[in-house]
């Protein structure tokens, strides 16, 4: 296992990290469980393999996964950090409240400490209306004067921009947990601007939340190089960058962490050079699309609601990398969900006065989505 310095909190963190949300479960009388015969032996196993950080959450894994996480790691306590978050929903109205949820996650993880405990999926407004509104930063030194957590996190699901925001605002943070893939590197200059600021950083979902795993040509693509497993070429993506100091994977079996610890024990990782001509080589075959859309946002927004850029950004995954299978499930995904098409369409042609690249927009929804259905 590689390591490596976690920015400037004094800890060394394993290049992989257990993302302890998919772990294996089971429901009986309509309750959820963890399968703790298969969940225990699994974590222990990936702390033998060198993994040293396991990320947990209040609500992960239907509300059981901290206590599960602290008895599996129990007997090797000193020698891992266990993170876990504070929900800033309704859970959390009053100051006081900050106590109230960190003292209820170190019982249910049964440990006196917690290494790095986060602020969770926090946004722009919910730092200001509630970290700042209330005091909880203050709450939270407080906590680690008395040695209840070590270091102070956050985790981010907001516009990418407000990650600077929020660190210049909350000069004490520590540690960034933000989405960061090869399909997705919406985040990738702030990763950097942390890391400049001294905050160690980790990636959730670098393979797309398992969307990468499957096996295509798209190392070829991107390197001239034979082929390798999709899974492996989204870890060493996201190993590959300088500015990220871990990786973490929701892992569900023996498998899995076999796979995920063999390229994190890489001694040969991408290099920077490497890693920068991947980067550089996936926008290039953006071009070769018989739909270049550049992803701008100009067509935005839409007065019937319809994320034209997302739509066509599915495409591009089935029609530029060759990954029908996560095209399909984004565009299914985002249908389920409400998500506006072409059938809400108000013929306006407001989105083709305002794309620089002229595209025939209307068109092109109706041919891309009628693919997208039937892939």
């Amino acid at each position: 296992m590689l390591y490596r310095d976690f920015g400037k909190t004094g800890e060394k963190i394993s290049a992989l990290g257990f993302g302890c949300m998919r772990l294996p479960e089971f429901e009986k009388d309509g309750k959820w469980y963890i399968d703790e015969e298969k969940a225990i032996p699994l974590l222990q196993s990936a702390y033998e393999k060198g993994v040293n950080y396991f990320d947990s959450a209040v609500y992960y894994c239907h509300s059981n996964s901290e206590a599960l996480v602290g008895k599996a790691l129990k007997s090797v306590r000193d020698k891992v950090m266990l993170s876990t978050k504070i929900p800033l929903g309704g859970e959390v109205q009053e100051t006081k409240d900050y106590r109230k949820m960190l003292e209820q996650s170190l019982t249910r993880m049964d440990t006196d400490y917690i290494d790095f405990y986060h602020f969770w999926g926090i946004s722009k407004d919910a730092y200001d209306n509630k970290i700042d509104r209330l005091g909880l930063m203050k709450e939270a030194l407080k906590a680690k004067e008395e040695g209840l957590i070590r270091h102070i996190s956050f985790s981010f699901h907001d516009d990418p921009k407000n990650i600077k925001y929020i660190i210049d605002k909350a000069e004490f943070m520590e540690s960034m947990l933000v989405q960061y893939n090869l399909l997705d590197r919406s985040n990738e200059e702030m990763i950097e601007y942390a890391q400049s600021k001294g905050l160690g950083t980790v990636a959730m979902g670098p393979v797309g939340g398992g969307r990468l795993a499957a096996p295509t040509e798209l190392y070829t693509k991107l390197t001239g190089k034979p082929a390798i497993a999709t899974y492996e070429l989204a870890f060493k993506f996201v190993l590959g960058n300088p500015n990220l100091n871990c990786a973490l994977s929701g892992m569900q079996n023996m498998d899995m962490l076999e796979q995920n610890v063999k390229v994190a024990s890489d001694e040969n990782p991408l290099t920077e050079a490497e890693w920068k001509q991947l980067g550089e080589s996936m926008e290039q075959i953006k071009k070769f699309s018989d739909l270049y859309c550049t992803g701008c946002s100009y067509c935005q927004p839409c007065p019937a609601e319809i994320n034209i850029p997302k739509i066509f950004n599915m495409f591009t995954y089935h029609n530029v990398y060759g990954l029908s299978g996560h095209a399909k499930w984004e565009f299914g995904d985002y249908v389920e969900k409400g998500g506006k098409t072409i059938k809400d369409c108000q013929g306006c042609g407001f989105c083709e006065e305002k794309c620089p690249q002229k595209l025939k927009i209307r068109k092109e929804l109706v041919r891309v989505e009628k693919i997208l259905k039937n892939l």
